[in-house]
């Protein structure tokens, strides 16, 4: 069994130029993870804060907490939903790179364990550096909620905030082992200027070529042929994410690790 340290070198024709073991217990390094703030995306639940994000035991947790504190940003007639709810009901974290770290192909690679309950929508996705969402790329290496896995790729359309997805599920049920969720799990994206594909524990969940994924804008361009950050996240309910309120709580997503290889030519 290979450990953490002893990976820490090469992956094949890949060799290693960055990586979080997340070794350290406290705070996320600053200098790799930043955080998202507030109510953010997807009508989801959750207020995103830094507290919820901490290292323990050579492990990065994100937790969602059931909570009933007031919205800072509240306003009594506002139609814009992360500002019209009076309480936060739940709250969580997102870290992403966007400030320290981004690469523009190669091996993006996350051990974790993801907990399945309803209502859950954890999540390890990337972003492309330029351009207005989707436009500027995303790709879903692990993407969970509802029973199923996904593994998406999007990029943009004639239509502002509306995505192109190339979309595969995989329903857990279907994976092996009644513990499944219950274990660690490797995610792995393999990317180059030809196509990517998608994987968990080394079994292809998607696969798309860069020539299908240039944005329908009339623009030409190529989102995927930018450099991309990083992100990972525990989100809740939402547009996708189900009920979460029959779920105790706090609830943990798990990351052994992060890392990224680039081809050492």
């Amino acid at each position: 069994m290979i450990t953490k340290a002893q990976d820490k070198g090469s992956n094949g024709s890949y060799e290693l130029v960055w990586s979080d073991e997340f070794d350290k217990d406290g705070a996320p390094d600053t200098a790799n993870w930043q955080f998202e703030k507030g109510f953010v995306r997807n009508h989801e639940l959750q207020w995103y804060q830094p507290e919820n994000a901490y290292c323990k035991d050579g492990k990065l947790i994100i937790e969602a907490r059931k909570e009933h504190v007031l919205n800072p940003g509240y306003q009594a007639e506002s139609t814009d939903w992360r500002t019209n709810r009076k309480y936060i009901d739940y709250t969580s974290a997102s870290l992403n790179t966007a400030h320290a770290k981004k690469w523009l192909y190669g091996r993006m690679e996350m051990r974790a364990r993801i907990d399945t309950a309803a209502g859950l929508w954890p999540a390890f996705w990337t972003l492309g550096e330029k351009g207005q969402w989707p436009s500027n790329g995303e790709i879903d290496i692990m993407e969970y909620y509802r029973g199923k896995l996904l593994a998406n790729i999007a990029c943009g359309t004639s239509t502002a905030y509306k995505a192109k997805w190339y979309s595969n599920t995989t329903p857990i049920k279907n994976l092996k082992g009644k513990n499944w969720s219950k274990t660690f799990h490797t995610w792995r994206m393999d990317w180059d200027s030809t196509a990517i594909s998608l994987f968990v524990d080394d079994s292809l969940l998607n696969r798309v070529e860069l020539k299908d994924l240039v944005n329908q804008d009339g623009t030409g361009i190529n989102p995927f042929k930018q450099p991309h950050y990083i992100l990972v996240n525990l989100a809740l309910g939402g547009d996708n994410g189900g009920d979460p309120s029959h779920t105790t709580f706090p609830r943990k997503y798990e990351i052994d690790y992060i890392r990224v290889y680039q081809k050492k030519d």
